[in-house]
């Protein structure tokens, strides 16, 4: 077995929290609370991850992670 590290986002929004993995495109979920939606994109990434490795495919790793919010103004 192998470990893998990805970047997860969860947002909230009015009808519970999508998740989404940055590194690996269209690798996303929905849970109605945040534990849920954490759960649900790790399986998501582990149903991803083997699928790309059944297929021969490279699978991506981060070489480094930033987050970090910005403000702007519109007027």
């Amino acid at each position: 077995m192998k470990t893998y590290r990805f970047s997860v986002v969860i947002e909230k929004d009015e009808e519970g929290y999508f998740a989404f993995c940055p590194e690996l495109q269209g690798c996303y979920t929905q849970g109605d609370t945040y534990e849920e939606a954490l759960e649900n994109i790790k399986d998501a990434i582990r149903l991803h991850v083997e699928d790309r490795i059944k297929g021969g495919e490279e699978i991506p790793q981060p070489e480094s992670i930033s987050f970090t919010s910005t403000e702007v103004t519109v007027d």
